[in-house]
């Protein structure tokens, strides 16, 4: 087949892990001729096809498609991507992310030959959002999803979400987990005392991480709160931030205002591959966002034996079955979060079971080839048709 992937830009995120693991596994597996096209990879996330993973992928750069909403600038990229897409006539064309997937499938449904597909790794609207912007996106989302033969969502959660706002039709969709390499973090406590040395952690230390950029809706400040609740009952409790982001100096500031510096370590940014030696040193997962798809953090974390304490939001409670693989709590709960810390520390043999059993359950299913089979499956039903 001839596969074209169009997403606004390759940083260093979910979204674009999920896209490149796609993009290569077509290439290699099945022999499929596969191109990329992206806008700038901007923002302090970290350029991901600059690690050196993509070789061998065809990758187009279109300087007009931005994030940001800009009339004019969207009309040029959609026009070349219109352009981009008439010469390369590929069978498929599998959008991601907001901007990606609105001009997109606009250009991919114009040329009336392609099959579109759009996978939906976050809803662009959401309670935190005021009604007028989050009214506008939904219209959006109802405009692009009339333009695409398959929505592939990676959550149930966000099936529902998109249902729910009248976006498109429940048979549209079909859920297709995001896709990881495993076998690092299947290995990822060989990395523990090597990493625990250089990020200054003892044997003594019960260390929960949290994987997300340092940004608004991340909810870094909780855990920094909760951590204010049990720091003298609980000494050796150390906490691990993995990310970087622009609120790096507001979080430091707040914790050493709170007299927690020494608890807290920031790692600053990390690239993806060496997300399993981080998890290797963590006793377990905080994930306390208020909006997210699926983050690749939470079966991440699993796969790599350590159970997870989250807020119930989108499709957390898909991994994190509460009181199995971890906690399930109500978003911006402090106490609940701080009690959730507090059990797991004092408990050893509850965070390893709960560990093997994320570990047991999920390492099949998020591994990226079963992705990227599932998703060909998609390709081959609507060219077929």
């Amino acid at each position: 087949m001839r596969v074209a992937h169009v997403i606004t830009r390759m940083i260093v995120g979910g979204a674009q892990e999920n896209t490149l693991f796609n993009c290569m596994d077509l290439l290699r597996d099945f022999g499929d001729q596969v191109v990329l096209i992206t806008g700038p990879a901007t923002g302090p996330e970290g350029k991901l096809l600059e690690q050196g993973r993509g070789g061998g992928l065809s990758v187009i750069e279109v300087q007009s498609l931005q994030r940001a909403i800009h009339p004019w600038q969207d009309w040029k990229a959609y026009r070349s991507l219109q352009e981009k897409l008439n010469e390369w006539k590929p069978d498929v064309v599998h959008t991601h992310s907001a901007k990606g997937g609105m001009l997109g499938r606009a250009a991919g449904w114009s040329l009336n030959g392609p099959k579109v597909v759009h996978s939906v790794h976050g809803a662009p609207f959401h309670p935190y959002q005021n009604w007028l912007a989050r009214a506008f996106f939904i219209q959006c989302e109802r405009w692009a999803a009339r333009r695409c033969h398959q929505l592939i969502s990676v959550a149930d959660a966000m099936t529902d979400l998109l249902v729910d706002a009248k976006v498109a039709p429940r048979e549209k969709f079909v859920t297709i987990y995001s896709g990881m390499d495993v076998e690092p973090l299947l290995k990822a406590d060989e990395y523990r005392s090597e990493v625990r040395k250089e990020l200054g952690f003892t044997e003594e230390h019960i260390v929960f991480g949290k994987i997300a950029r340092l940004f608004h809706l991340k909810g870094h400040e909780y855990v920094i709160e909760a951590a204010k609740l049990i720091a003298e009952d609980e000494p050796n409790i150390r906490f691990l931030f993995v990310g970087d982001g622009l609120l790096r100096s507001s979080l430091e500031k707040r914790i050493a205002e709170a007299g927690l510096s020494e608890r807290f370590v920031f790692t600053g940014l990390v690239p993806p591959e060496e997300i399993p030696r981080y998890l290797g040193a963590m006793d377990a997962l905080i994930h306390t966002s208020l909006r997210e798809g699926l983050a690749r953090a939470l079966p991440q974390s699993l796969i790599a034996g350590k159970p997870v304490i989250s807020y119930d939001i989108d499709g957390a409670r898909e991994v994190v079955i509460d009181g199995e693989t971890g906690y399930l709590l109500r978003p911006e709960a402090v106490e609940s979060l701080a009690e959730a810390i507090r059990r797991l520390a004092i408990n050893r043999e509850l965070r390893v079971r709960m560990g093997m059993a994320g570990r047991t359950r999920f390492t099949n299913q998020f591994r990226h080839q079963v992705m990227t089979q599932k998703i060909r499956e998609v390709y081959e039903n609507l060219v077929g048709s």
